[in-house]
């Protein structure tokens, strides 16, 4: 008797866990000329795509299991903001198309219009986890919606965690979007939320492609991982480097530091502003994420004239204070005399 019913509320288990990780908002893995595409990748290797050099996922002696648990259960202070956090609320579709602007939304989302190019990278306005109720955002910082982005030209997705790729909000932008560019394997998720095939481009490390005249991507390198279900790395993480007629913006995406930001400093000289990842880093994965000690290196090595970083100031993925990543960008401004922009959530940057 008793053990039927365990054997039920086993059955029972499996069967809700199947049901909710075959929902659409997970995607779907690459298969078909898509994954024959990804087995030919010289990044691909034993069925998982791999960084350029080994890196170590969790660096803690306490293992995956026991770093997710310290996570959930480990007191901590000030994670988040006991207030709502400033945000300006700008009416993007009032930015004439001659300015070349930038807006960023918190986290890693951001708007870019550029020599008349509307672009928005990683927005994710809806839902940053599998469920609602993980990952809020911070008090103050849900004030975009995807009904407030214009028409855009292109959406640039670096890799499909949650906190970069949202379904919600994609499928809300849908047939507000020109293009879609993403790292290879990616692509098969739009295809199965029902985006047009031709409207996907999906590139490895080291490809590029012509957007129209004047307007290059260069898909390169970053140190990370990526999966939104039980199995990883089934598609590519990437960063970005668009060059325009009058810019160079690096987007790097989510990236441990490694050598290949000073190999494009030095494969495309005078970027004019590199958006870099700051925040959501800990001891436990060093070498996925970039540690405050490295940010200044980073920036270094790439050479650009401007950095801005993101990935902070929405959502405590991490353990550190959520106003750190705001220090450590002012440490850049202050103590390395870099050019760092700091604009609230909403505000208008204006680029050059």
């Amino acid at each position: 008797m008793i053990v039927g019913i365990i054997v039920g509320i086993v059955a029972v288990a499996v069967i809700a866990g199947f049901v909710f990780v075959n929902q659409p908002s997970f995607g779907r893995a690459p298969q078909g000329e898509r994954l024959e595409r990804i087995k030919k990748s010289p990044h691909y290797k034993d069925g998982e795509f791999r960084n350029l050099h080994s890196t170590m996922m969790m660096t803690s002696q306490k293992g995956r299991l026991g770093a997710f648990w310290g996570f959930l259960f480990k007191k901590e202070t000030d994670l988040r903001p006991e207030t709502e956090i400033p945000v300006i609320k700008t009416d993007l579709s009032k930015i004439s198309k001659d300015e070349n602007v930038l807006v960023w939304f918190g986290h890693s989302s951001y708007f870019i219009q550029v020599d008349g190019k509307r672009i928005l990278v990683d927005p994710v306005f809806c839902v940053a986890s599998p469920v609602s109720f993980v990952n809020k955002p911070f008090k103050g910082t849900d004030l975009y919606k995807p009904e407030d982005m214009p028409g855009i030209d292109l959406l640039i997705i670096t890799h499909d965690h949650w906190d970069h790729l949202d379904y919600e909000t994609v499928m809300q932008l849908k047939n507000r979007v020109g293009k879609v560019v993403c790292p290879l394997g990616v692509g098969e998720h739009f295809e199965y939320w029902g985006f047009d095939k031709s409207s996907l481009v999906e590139l490895d490390w080291f490809e590029d492609t012509v957007l129209d005249k004047g307007f290059l991507l260069h898909c390169l390198p970053a140190r990370h991982f990526s999966g939104r279900s039980l199995k990883a790395n089934q598609a590519l993480w990437a960063s970005f480097l668009i060059e325009t007629p009058s810019q160079k913006i690096y987007m790097g995406g989510d990236s441990g530091y490694d050598t290949h930001f000073a190999e494009i400093g030095k494969q495309y000289p005078g970027i004019d502003l590199a958006i870099l990842e700051n925040g959501q880093y800990n001891e436990d994965w060093k070498y996925i994420h970039t540690m405050p000690q490295y940010l200044g290196q980073v920036a270094r090595d790439l050479n650009a004239e401007k950095i801005l970083t993101v990935h902070h100031s929405k959502y405590a993925l991490a353990r550190h204070r959520w106003d750190e990543p705001l220090k450590n960008a002012m440490n850049l401004k202050e103590k390395d005399s870099l050019n760092v922009l700091m604009p609230i959530i909403g505000e208008v940057v204006r680029l050059k």
